[in-house]
């Protein structure tokens, strides 16, 4: 058989002993195919641990902690996702899992004053409070005095709370330390999220005790930013909802188009009811107003008006009937999509900075940063 005969059949079975080099194929080859830095999956926690400021103290535990959030939220370790968290992080505390608050013993003294004017307790009975021994030995107010940090200040307030009955009066179901952690989540919010998900780690306290952990911390901040279906095409907006609330740049948008379609100055701050301690109150808000008046043409009823805006903090708002409505009717007033995305414009009211702080320029920070990580990819 020729040399050639049998290198033909030999390469049918994968043979190539013996027959020489093949020659490789002539003519221009296709580009290598690349992956966008923030597409590329950072399978480690040392490829994370890379991303973090040089000054972070033990960058390959933050790294890990990340990782293993992602892993059990099922959210993939992109450099989008990574860089989005870090950024959030880096803005949130400096990676510090329990930062110190400047006056934060002043700033609880003011709400225990709030506390108690609600409550219509004498000044001297709270005072008297405060001088009783907590569980560590010092008095009350001697423990306020010397809080300076928000978990210092939470676990005084349950201590409090679960000791006197003063206390228990005041603070039953109330602690003025609403956010924590290093990524700041509220507490409420990752209360709810345990409830609905299970917390796929040991916990040998509360949710709220978990939150200040670095762990627990981070999960639930993951959670917050990214756990949540949203039509955003620029990770601004999710840096928005962080600081305002989940689909707050979703719902600005729904009040610009129907302030556009009414002619009413509907505010953009994505509440689309009035909420007090996270619940819708009756009264109706200014976009429920002006939402009416567009509902007639929808041929819907003020009731059917508020069951639809009551889905307002979920991804169900979407497919209501008002939504639906509203942005067919806008999109063909302006003959092309209106946006689905809107910063939300909103000054946060923080006791915490001194700064004027607004939920776009949060929004623009945290881009910054999560800028410069992808740099660093």
């Amino acid at each position: 058989m020729r040399t050639s005969a049998w290198c033909t059949i030999a390469t049918a079975f994968g043979v190539l002993a013996g027959c020489g080099t093949l020659e490789p194929p002539s003519g221009p080859q296709p580009p290598e195919r690349r992956i966008a830095p923030e597409r590329r999956v950072l399978k480690s926690a040392a490829q994370s641990a890379r991303l973090i400021p040089a000054r972070v103290s033990d960058r390959n535990g933050w790294a890990e902690d990340l990782q293993a959030a992602m892993a059990a939220l099922e959210i993939e370790p992109n450099g989008q996702n990574v860089c989005a968290v870090l950024a959030v992080l880096e803005q949130e505390s400096d990676f510090r899992v329990d930062p110190v608050v400047p006056g934060l013993s002043r700033i609880a003294r003011l709400e225990i004053e709030k506390r108690r004017e609600q409550a219509g307790v004498p000044k001297f009975m709270v005072d008297a409070a405060l001088k009783l021994a907590s569980s560590n030995g010092r008095s009350y107010g001697e423990e306020l005095a010397a809080a300076k940090t928000e978990r210092q200040l939470s676990d005084l307030f349950e201590d409090f709370a679960g000791r006197v009955p003063l206390g228990k009066r005041l603070f039953a179901d109330f602690n003025p330390v609403r956010s924590a952690g290093p990524m700041q989540v509220s507490v409420s919010f990752a209360q709810a999220y345990a409830q609905s998900k299970r917390y796929p780690f040991g916990m040998s306290g509360s949710v709220r005790q978990e939150v200040f952990t670095r762990r627990g911390g981070i999960y639930f901040g993951i959670a917050h930013l990214l756990d949540y279906p949203a039509p955003y095409d620029d990770l601004a907006y999710r840096f928005a909802d962080f600081n305002a609330g989940r689909h707050a740049s979703r719902n600005a948008a729904f009040q610009k188009a129907v302030g556009a379609l009414t002619g009413v100055e509907v505010p953009l701050d994505g509440d689309l009811l009035r909420y007090e301690q996270g619940r819708p109150l009756r009264e109706a808000s200014r976009t429920e107003l002006a939402t009416r008046r567009l509902a007639v043409h929808f041929e819907m009823t003020p009731a059917d008006v508020r069951r639809d805006l009551e889905l307002a903090h979920t991804a169900e708002f979407e497919r209501s009937r008002l939504y639906l409505s509203v942005f067919t009717l806008q999109d063909g007033v302006l003959g092309k999509p209106a946006p689905r995305a809107v910063l939300p414009s909103i000054v946060v009211d923080t006791s915490k900075t001194t700064r004027r702080l607004t939920t776009e320029s949060y929004a623009a920070r945290v881009g910054g940063r999560y800028r410069n990580c992808l740099a660093r990819l």
